[in-house]
């Protein structure tokens, strides 16, 4: 077995992230739709507006927590502007709050298969490394939770933008052998194109409820292997095979 190093995209990779924004997003349409039912606002509509939003200030900002809540508030904002519906302080309140309640889901799933193909990698001797977008306090707080310390110990990587410059001064600091450097996640914005750019090996694998913003072509060629997988169940074998050629 040829010793790989093995970096791990976390959120709707590892643990379910993407079906509790969904929740919230469907609570803020209802909230919505009840306060302006007299305009006749559709409520994919206004998802379409909070995703134009909230994708434009992670492209800028990065993946920085206020945003989710703040981008809420400003689709509220742009309804009353474009209907004439008075504003108002407690509901924008309001609306902020259920944006923050995102981040305080009290159980966090994991993924499908994620334990046994983390501990299989760990058992095969590869060396685990786990690079995640977002605000450090929440990520490590999700770690911790999920108790996948055991996998990576000290070994993660927390950045509110995951871009190819990113990646690349990973790979450049931790001096990693890009033949033998593996990246997996499901966003092929995020994961897969940075790899792919970067010259080390990418699997993506689509996460069960993906978020639009994460969904580019890929017009990079790859240097390394690159799979798409349905599973992580097919991660060790993938690895295998392809760390004998």
């Amino acid at each position: 077995m040829i010793r790989q190093t093995i970096l791990f995209d976390l959120d709707d990779t590892l643990i379910h992230c993407n079906k509790y924004f969904d929740t919230v997003l469907d609570q803020f349409a209802d909230l919505m739709t009840t306060w302006f039912r007299t305009y006749d606002l559709k409520a994919d509509d206004i998802k379409r507006k909070q995703y134009e939003i909230d994708s434009a200030g992670v492209s800028k900002l990065g993946f920085v927590a206020e945003h989710f809540p703040q981008s809420l508030v400003e689709t509220y904002d742009y309804y009353s502007a474009v209907t004439g519906r008075e504003t108002s302080a407690e509901e924008r309140e309001r609306l902020f709050k259920l944006g923050q309640s995102v981040y305080e889901f009290p159980n966090i799933e994991p993924y499908p298969h994620a334990w046994e193909t983390l501990e299989r990698l760990k058992e095969e001797g590869h060396e685990l490394y786990l690079y995640t977008g977002g605000e450090t306090a929440i990520q490590r707080k999700k770690v911790k939770q999920m108790g996948l310390d055991a996998f990576f110990g000290d070994r993660v990587f927390i950045s509110s933008h995951k871009t190819t410059e990113v990646l690349e001064s990973i790979l450049s600091r931790e001096k990693f052998d890009r033949v033998k450097t593996w990246m997996i996640g499901n966003s092929i914005r995020t994961d897969v194109v940075p790899a792919l750019e970067t010259g080390i090996n990418a699997i993506h694998i689509p996460a069960i409820s993906e978020w639009q913003y994460n969904v580019v072509d890929i017009s990079v060629r790859p240097k390394r292997a690159f799979l798409r997988l349905k599973s992580l169940l097919e991660v060790p074998p993938a690895i295998h095979q392809y760390s004998l050629v």
